[in-house]
Protein backbone atom coordinates (compact mmCIF):
# COMPACT_ATOMS: atom_id res chain seq x y z
CA UNK A 1 0.00 0.00 0.00
CA UNK A 2 1.04 3.27 -1.08
CA UNK A 3 -0.08 7.14 0.31
CA UNK A 4 -0.59 9.42 -2.90
CA UNK A 5 1.49 12.14 -2.15
CA UNK A 6 1.64 15.98 -3.42
CA UNK A 7 4.39 18.76 -1.71
CA UNK A 8 3.23 21.75 -2.12
CA UNK A 9 5.88 24.60 -1.04
CA UNK A 10 6.80 27.63 -2.86
CA UNK A 11 10.89 26.84 -2.40
CA UNK A 12 12.44 24.79 -5.01
CA UNK A 13 15.01 23.56 -2.90
CA UNK A 14 12.55 22.54 -0.17
CA UNK A 15 10.47 20.58 -2.83
CA UNK A 16 13.31 18.98 -3.97
CA UNK A 17 14.43 17.65 -0.61
CA UNK A 18 11.02 16.66 0.42
CA UNK A 19 10.92 15.23 -3.21
CA UNK A 20 13.81 13.20 -2.60
CA UNK A 21 12.73 11.46 0.49
CA UNK A 22 9.34 10.30 -0.67
CA UNK A 23 10.11 8.64 -3.87
CA UNK A 24 12.95 6.93 -1.73
CA UNK A 25 10.30 5.80 0.93
CA UNK A 26 8.59 2.28 0.19
CA UNK A 27 4.84 3.48 1.02
CA UNK A 28 4.92 6.56 -1.17
CA UNK A 29 3.95 7.46 -4.58
CA UNK A 30 4.71 11.60 -5.92
CA UNK A 31 2.11 12.14 -7.54
CA UNK A 32 2.61 16.14 -8.08
CA UNK A 33 4.65 19.05 -7.03
CA UNK A 34 3.04 22.54 -6.82
CA UNK A 35 5.02 25.69 -5.72
CA UNK A 36 1.74 27.50 -4.50
CA UNK A 37 -1.86 27.15 -3.08
CA UNK A 38 -4.01 27.91 -5.89
CA UNK A 39 -2.00 25.21 -8.29
CA UNK A 40 -2.35 22.44 -5.45
CA UNK A 41 -6.14 23.10 -4.86
CA UNK A 42 -6.75 22.53 -8.15
CA UNK A 43 -5.00 19.51 -8.18
CA UNK A 44 -6.33 18.16 -4.90
CA UNK A 45 -10.17 18.30 -6.92
CA UNK A 46 -8.55 16.54 -10.07
CA UNK A 47 -6.71 13.52 -8.36
CA UNK A 48 -7.12 11.09 -5.47
CA UNK A 49 -4.93 12.38 -2.99
CA UNK A 50 -4.19 10.62 0.72
CA UNK A 51 -1.34 12.91 1.80
CA UNK A 52 -0.03 16.41 1.10
CA UNK A 53 3.65 17.94 2.26
CA UNK A 54 2.77 21.42 2.92
CA UNK A 55 4.89 24.14 3.45
CA UNK A 56 3.00 26.76 6.46
CA UNK A 57 4.84 29.96 4.70
CA UNK A 58 3.94 30.58 1.26
CA UNK A 59 2.95 34.23 -0.41
CA UNK A 60 -0.73 35.17 -0.72
CA UNK A 61 -2.20 32.04 0.41
CA UNK A 62 -0.61 30.53 3.46
CA UNK A 63 -0.85 26.99 4.35
CA UNK A 64 -3.27 27.42 6.66
CA UNK A 65 -5.40 29.05 4.61
CA UNK A 66 -5.66 26.49 1.90
CA UNK A 67 -6.46 23.73 4.10
CA UNK A 68 -9.13 25.94 5.38
CA UNK A 69 -10.45 26.37 1.83
CA UNK A 70 -10.72 22.44 1.17
CA UNK A 71 -13.91 20.82 1.89
CA UNK A 72 -13.17 17.07 2.83
CA UNK A 73 -8.98 17.72 2.98
CA UNK A 74 -6.40 14.29 3.00
CA UNK A 75 -4.06 13.96 5.53
CA UNK A 76 -1.37 16.50 5.94
CA UNK A 77 2.24 16.98 6.95
CA UNK A 78 3.06 20.35 8.01
CA UNK A 79 6.57 21.50 7.07
CA UNK A 80 8.10 24.89 8.07
CA UNK A 81 11.39 26.69 9.71
CA UNK A 82 9.26 28.46 12.37
CA UNK A 83 8.18 26.19 15.70
CA UNK A 84 5.74 28.98 16.70
CA UNK A 85 3.21 27.65 14.45
CA UNK A 86 3.25 23.98 15.97
CA UNK A 87 0.94 24.33 18.11
CA UNK A 88 -1.41 26.03 15.41
CA UNK A 89 -0.48 23.21 13.10
CA UNK A 90 -2.76 20.90 15.58
CA UNK A 91 -5.75 22.95 15.39
CA UNK A 92 -6.02 21.72 11.95
CA UNK A 93 -6.26 18.10 12.82
CA UNK A 94 -2.62 17.57 10.42
CA UNK A 95 -1.17 14.48 11.37
CA UNK A 96 2.17 15.48 11.88
CA UNK A 97 4.48 18.67 12.11
CA UNK A 98 8.23 18.56 10.45
CA UNK A 99 10.50 21.75 11.30
CA UNK A 100 12.94 22.28 8.93
CA UNK A 101 15.64 20.88 7.85
CA UNK A 102 13.88 17.91 7.79
CA UNK A 103 15.93 14.73 9.47
CA UNK A 104 15.53 11.06 7.97
CA UNK A 105 14.47 9.71 10.96
CA UNK A 106 11.92 12.44 11.86
CA UNK A 107 10.75 12.12 8.41
CA UNK A 108 10.07 8.10 8.68
CA UNK A 109 8.14 8.76 11.88
CA UNK A 110 5.78 11.25 10.36
CA UNK A 111 5.02 8.66 7.56
CA UNK A 112 4.56 5.96 10.12
CA UNK A 113 1.61 8.05 11.77
CA UNK A 114 0.38 8.49 7.95
CA UNK A 115 0.16 4.98 7.81
CA UNK A 116 -1.70 3.96 10.38
CA UNK A 117 -3.78 6.30 10.58
CA UNK A 118 -4.99 5.57 7.15
CA UNK A 119 -5.41 2.29 8.07
CA UNK A 120 -7.48 3.05 10.38
CA UNK A 121 -9.62 5.27 8.23
CA UNK A 122 -9.85 2.28 5.71
CA UNK A 123 -11.07 -0.32 8.52
CA UNK A 124 -13.51 2.47 9.91
CA UNK A 125 -14.76 3.19 6.38
CA UNK A 126 -15.38 -0.47 5.34
CA UNK A 127 -17.35 -1.28 8.64
CA UNK A 128 -20.15 1.61 7.38
CA UNK A 129 -19.82 0.71 4.25
CA UNK A 130 -23.63 0.92 3.85
CA UNK A 131 -26.33 0.73 1.31
CA UNK A 132 -30.34 2.04 1.53
CA UNK A 133 -32.89 -0.56 -0.02
CA UNK A 134 -36.58 -0.07 0.50
CA UNK A 135 -38.39 -3.26 2.03
CA UNK A 136 -42.38 -2.81 3.19
CA UNK A 137 -42.41 0.65 1.72
CA UNK A 138 -39.54 1.56 4.15
CA UNK A 139 -36.30 3.21 3.48
CA UNK A 140 -33.96 0.71 5.31
CA UNK A 141 -29.86 0.79 6.31
CA UNK A 142 -28.16 -2.46 5.43
CA UNK A 143 -24.21 -2.33 6.00
CA UNK A 144 -22.63 -4.11 3.25
CA UNK A 145 -20.35 -6.41 5.65
CA UNK A 146 -23.41 -7.58 7.24
CA UNK A 147 -24.89 -9.53 3.72
CA UNK A 148 -24.10 -13.13 3.86
CA UNK A 149 -25.52 -13.21 0.62
CA UNK A 150 -28.59 -12.41 -1.91
CA UNK A 151 -31.38 -14.35 -3.44
CA UNK A 152 -33.25 -14.29 -5.99
CA UNK A 153 -36.99 -14.90 -5.14
CA UNK A 154 -39.07 -13.81 -8.31
CA UNK A 155 -39.83 -9.92 -8.76
CA UNK A 156 -37.94 -9.83 -5.60
CA UNK A 157 -34.75 -10.35 -3.77
CA UNK A 158 -33.67 -11.68 -0.59
CA UNK A 159 -30.70 -9.93 1.29
CA UNK A 160 -29.69 -13.28 3.93
CA UNK A 161 -27.62 -10.68 6.92
CA UNK A 162 -27.31 -10.89 10.20
CA UNK A 163 -29.75 -9.22 11.17
CA UNK A 164 -31.85 -11.22 9.62
CA UNK A 165 -33.68 -11.36 6.27
CA UNK A 166 -34.99 -8.32 3.98
CA UNK A 167 -36.95 -8.65 0.82
CA UNK A 168 -36.81 -6.23 -1.83
CA UNK A 169 -38.41 -5.54 -4.91
CA UNK A 170 -35.81 -5.75 -7.21
CA UNK A 171 -33.67 -7.80 -10.16
CA UNK A 172 -30.51 -9.73 -8.98
CA UNK A 173 -29.01 -8.11 -12.16
CA UNK A 174 -30.28 -4.12 -11.27
CA UNK A 175 -28.46 -4.75 -7.27
CA UNK A 176 -25.58 -6.63 -8.38
CA UNK A 177 -24.20 -3.13 -10.19
CA UNK A 178 -24.87 -1.72 -6.51
CA UNK A 179 -22.53 -3.99 -5.00
CA UNK A 180 -18.39 -3.19 -4.82
CA UNK A 181 -17.14 -5.92 -7.06
CA UNK A 182 -14.05 -6.37 -5.26
CA UNK A 183 -16.39 -8.18 -1.98
CA UNK A 184 -19.40 -9.88 -3.58
CA UNK A 185 -19.93 -12.19 -6.45
CA UNK A 186 -22.41 -13.57 -8.41
CA UNK A 187 -22.05 -17.74 -8.06
CA UNK A 188 -25.26 -18.36 -9.85
CA UNK A 189 -27.96 -16.54 -11.74
CA UNK A 190 -29.91 -16.91 -7.97
CA UNK A 191 -27.17 -16.14 -5.79
CA UNK A 192 -24.61 -13.37 -5.01
CA UNK A 193 -22.09 -13.98 -2.00
CA UNK A 194 -20.04 -12.22 0.11
CA UNK A 195 -16.98 -13.27 -0.25
CA UNK A 196 -15.39 -12.43 3.08
CA UNK A 197 -18.32 -15.22 4.58
CA UNK A 198 -17.24 -17.85 2.41
CA UNK A 199 -15.65 -20.85 4.59
CA UNK A 200 -15.61 -23.15 1.80
CA UNK A 201 -16.61 -24.70 -1.83
CA UNK A 202 -16.86 -28.00 -4.00
CA UNK A 203 -17.88 -28.03 -7.83
CA UNK A 204 -21.38 -27.81 -6.86
CA UNK A 205 -21.87 -25.79 -3.66
CA UNK A 206 -20.40 -22.59 -1.55
CA UNK A 207 -20.74 -22.84 2.23
CA UNK A 208 -21.35 -19.29 4.17
CA UNK A 209 -21.07 -19.20 8.25
CA UNK A 210 -22.33 -23.15 8.04
CA UNK A 211 -25.43 -22.79 5.37
CA UNK A 212 -24.75 -23.86 1.75
CA UNK A 213 -25.82 -22.25 -1.65
CA UNK A 214 -25.29 -23.17 -4.99
CA UNK A 215 -22.81 -22.81 -7.29
CA UNK A 216 -23.10 -23.05 -11.04
CA UNK A 217 -20.47 -24.66 -13.04
CA UNK A 218 -18.78 -22.24 -15.05
CA UNK A 219 -18.80 -19.71 -12.19
CA UNK A 220 -16.27 -22.04 -10.39
CA UNK A 221 -12.96 -20.40 -11.28
CA UNK A 222 -14.26 -16.97 -10.95
CA UNK A 223 -14.98 -17.92 -7.66
CA UNK A 224 -11.26 -19.09 -7.09
CA UNK A 225 -9.78 -16.53 -8.38
CA UNK A 226 -11.96 -13.73 -6.35
CA UNK A 227 -11.47 -15.54 -3.44
CA UNK A 228 -7.68 -15.71 -4.29
CA UNK A 229 -7.29 -11.96 -5.02
CA UNK A 230 -9.33 -10.56 -1.62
Amino acid sequence: MKLRSIIVDDSSMQRIAVAKLVNKHPNLIMVAEYSNAIEAKNGIKNNDIDLIFLDVEMPIINGFDLLESLENPPQVILITGNPEYALKAFDYDVTDYLHKPITLTRFEASIKRAMAKYEQSQKVAEEEEYIFVKSNLKKRKVVLNDIKWIEALGDYIKLVTNEGNVVILSTMKSFEQKLPKEKFLRIHKSYIVNLEKVEKFNSKNVELEGRQVPLSRNKKEELVAALYNF
